[in-house]
């Protein structure tokens, strides 16, 4: 039974093998140490949750693996402070034939945000910035970023003119992704081209050099008007710098990872991890590897908006912080009215979400899925309009490559998903919220 295995193997540290569906795909062992300071739930049921329900989520993902819909995943679940479920399926590396491991390592792109984002509420409880602030107070050539418009009735689609900021860009903007910044683009918006022009996400690149790059571009929207995703949080990272002193890298490990036990967390990991990386599959229309980096990759930028790397037993440390409210294990990053600060809604109503946004479907932070931002992650505002389960409250994120997460405190429930499959990333968190819910039996 899933049960009875997963206490043995989590008290014991012993090898276990896939249950009777997954038995052809790889057997794995899962080590309670893996996750120090989340202590085990005797039994799911134990937890208000119930095994072999549970037993069916995991087959379903082992089912993903035999279809070739993912190479491979880590699915941890907690509740009320207490592990559930700690699975993995699959292949850390299909075409190797090399298993997926409870602790592999894997490249978390955009859930890189909420830790950046966390950062700067750090120093603002020393005083160091508000996120009131200008931006232009800590990188002073935004002060003369114009707004890019269109001009109306010429004969060119995509001339543009610029105006001013109508009112300066502020921190709060940056976190909340209001900013006018926004992503590149081969297609669509001639300054989101521009992006890619002067190559804005360029691994030889730092930070000081990323921000003059998109101080020369201009803004595709007055700023506090339209939620538009982008690199917000990649300026956020210059401006721990500048605030700091410290390299981001540096300060992520010194102020975060390190405090919380983190020891697979951060820009890269040492050549010695290199056996724990997580690799893609071909996939796509073009059966093709993803372009996602080997997690021991050193690149000179370190991209506060999706440059790090983690495994899921350290993102769940930095969930069940959140979830405290700011501490874990006696340590405190930040205050518990900063995390209800972070966890808001932050997005006024009338906030504009551009057309591509319909891309994100149930995840989309707006009014329309019950739903908004705020300083870090989307927050469900509503309930009764999305067609995913959760709780009002509730908040997440996931990145690019395919690792997802979210806490919901009302149940006293996190979920931390690793896989390494841009095609499957916006099925698979839409499968985990209805199988995670239909779990809870209390």
């Amino acid at each position: 039974m899933w049960t009875h295995r997963t206490a043995v193997c989590l008290a014991l540290a012993i090898s276990c093998a896939f249950p009777a569906a997954a038995q052809s795909v790889v057997p794995r062992a899962v080590a309670a140490t893996a996750i120090a300071g989340l202590p085990r739930a005797l039994s799911p049921e134990a937890a208000g949750m119930s095994g072999p329900r549970l037993q069916t989520l995991v087959d379903r993902l082992s089912e993903g693996v035999e279809k070739n819909e993912l190479p491979g995943a880590v699915i941890l679940i907690a509740r009320a402070g207490k592990l559930v479920l700690f699975d993995a399926v699959g292949y850390r590396d299909r075409e190797a034939g090399k298993p997926m491991p409870v602790d592999a390592i894997f490249n978390i792109a955009s859930m890189t945000k909420p830790i950046v984002s966390l950062a700067i509420m750090m120093l603002a409880e020393e005083g160091k910035l508000s996120i009131a602030d200008p931006v232009a107070r800590y990188i002073p050539a935004f002060a003369d970023l114009k707004v890019a418009v269109r001009v109306e009735n010429s004969d060119d689609p995509e001339e543009l003119t610029y105006e001013a900021q109508k009112r300066s860009m502020t921190l709060h903007d940056l976190l909340r992704h209001t900013s006018g910044l926004t992503y590149g683009a081969n297609v669509g918006h001639p300054l989101k081209r521009a992006y890619n022009e002067l190559k804005t996400m360029a691994a030889d690149q730092t930070n000081e050099e990323m921000v003059a790059k998109l101080a020369r571009i201009g803004l595709l929207t007055q700023p506090g008007t339209t939620w538009e995703y982008g690199m917000s949080t990649d300026v956020l990272g210059r401006i721990i710098e500048v605030v700091s002193g410290l390299p981001l890298d540096r300060f992520i490990d010194e102020r975060i990872a390190r405090p919380l036990k983190l020891a697979d967390t951060g820009f890269d990991v040492p050549q010695s991890k290199a056996d724990r990386g997580a690799r893609p599959q071909k996939e796509g229309p073009r059966n093709e590897l993803p372009p996602i980096p080997p997690v021991t990759l050193q690149t000179r930028w370190k991209s506060g908006g999706g440059g790090m790397v983690s495994s899921a037993a350290d993102y769940a440390r930095f969930c069940q912080m959140l979830l405290n409210g700011g501490q874990l294990d006696g340590v405190r990053l930040v205050s518990r009215k900063t995390v209800e600060l972070m966890t808001s809604n932050h997005l006024p109503p009338g906030t504009a979400m551009p057309d591509d946004t319909a891309a994100f479907g149930p995840m989309l932070p707006g009014p329309e899925m019950g739903q908004g931002f705020g300083l870090g992650f989307a927050v469900r505002t509503e309930a009764g309009i999305n067609p995913l389960p959760g709780s009002i409250g509730d908040y997440f994120w996931g990145g690019v490559w395919g690792t997802y997460f979210w806490v919901d405190p009302k149940e006293k429930l996190f979920v931390v998903f690793m896989m390494q499959s841009p095609a499957a990333r916006l099925r698979y968190p839409h499968i985990l919220r209805e199988m995670v819910y239909q779990a809870i039996v209390n």
